[in-house]
């Protein structure tokens, strides 16, 4: 049995939900992955060098330049018929190229596993991560995203797969590559993070997430997160947004500050190892879930534990 993993990566290298995603299928048998893209030598190399990984596939065409769903999903289902199971991390793009995929290939999608229980069986977050729901599937191909925050990333180090050149049809005619505008940080990728400092509605503007919750990110090399209210209300950029309807994260510590903490919050980084809560109303649903809390004004808090840092 042989799964296929399709890798996001960027001019970084190969992303960690990636590696999360190669986790899963190793627990399903024998895996090998997928690296889409053009000028992609150096990410086929690295994506050989994946503990657990026997074969890369590498696809470099000009066409494959920008992860449109319609040309990936033609490359995949041209190379399904070897493959019982064809894996992609819960990501922008796995979310976007999958569900294609799977209408391709008539299957029904199982979308956003956190365990594998057989090659037939998984268990997937329902109701906003409040249950968790085994699902079976009769499926001959079972086409899967994984929830990255659920499964320990392969090692980046410690493989050495083959790398074969495959190619595909590149026709499209449903979508057209614009433009990018991608934000640069110096700090970690949220999913990535093994700290993380969010802050919410209580930040009352943009100013004040870079004034006080900036420096103690740098601090503590820790990434910035926020609630979707914050984002809603223009304080941040939307790739910070941490919840149902923004990223899964499951970092060493998660530092909640004027959250209050709403069920669609809380579904994205309720799997934390440790979670500090501060807000100034002790009776905020965040403290429920929060391993230290500190009932308190931020506008005091903040700037003193800056200092203490």
């Amino acid at each position: 049995m042989t799964s296929l993993v399709l890798l996001d990566y960027d001019a970084a290298g190969i992303k960690q939900p990636a590696r999360s995603a190669v986790a899963a299928a190793a627990k399903l048998g024998e895996v090998h992955v997928l690296v889409v893209g053009e000028n992609i030598a150096a990410t086929a190399e690295a994506a050989a060098k994946l503990a657990g990984v026997s074969k890369v596939l590498a696809a470099d065409r000009a066409a494959y330049a920008h992860p449109l769903a319609e040309p990936l999903a033609a490359l995949v289902v041209g190379l399904a018929g070897g493959y019982s199971h064809i894996l992609s991390a819960s990501t922008a793009t796995g979310k976007n190229v999958m569900p294609r995929i799977a209408a391709l290939l008539d299957c029904q999608p199982i979308s956003d596993i956190s365990d594998v229980i057989d090659a037939d069986t998984f268990v997937r977050p329902i109701y906003a991560g409040n249950a968790l729901a085994t699902v079976k599937s009769s499926d001959a191909k079972k086409i899967i995203t994984v929830r990255a925050a659920s499964f320990d990333p392969a090692e980046a180090t410690g493989g050495s797969a083959t790398i074969e050149a495959v190619s595909g049809d590149t026709a499209n005619t449903g979508s057209t590559y614009l433009s990018s505008e991608i934000a640069k940080s110096e700090r970690p990728e949220l999913t990535a993070a093994k700290i993380i400092v969010a802050g919410g509605r209580g930040m009352q503007n943009g100013e004040n997430f870079t004034k006080l919750i900036d420096p103690i990110a740098d601090k503590l090399h820790a990434a910035v997160g926020a609630s979707r209210a914050a984002v809603d209300a223009g304080f941040v950029p939307n790739d910070y947004q941490v919840g149902q309807t923004g990223k899964v994260v499951a970092p060493d510590l998660y530092i909640a500050i004027g959250i209050s903490g709403a069920i669609q919050h809380v579904a994205g980084m309720k799997d934390s190892k440790v979670i500090v809560a501060i807000n100034k109303d002790e009776d905020a649903p965040i403290f429920q879930i929060a391993d230290y809390g500190l009932v308190g004004d931020l506008f005091t808090i903040l700037p003193e534990l800056d200092k203490a840092l």
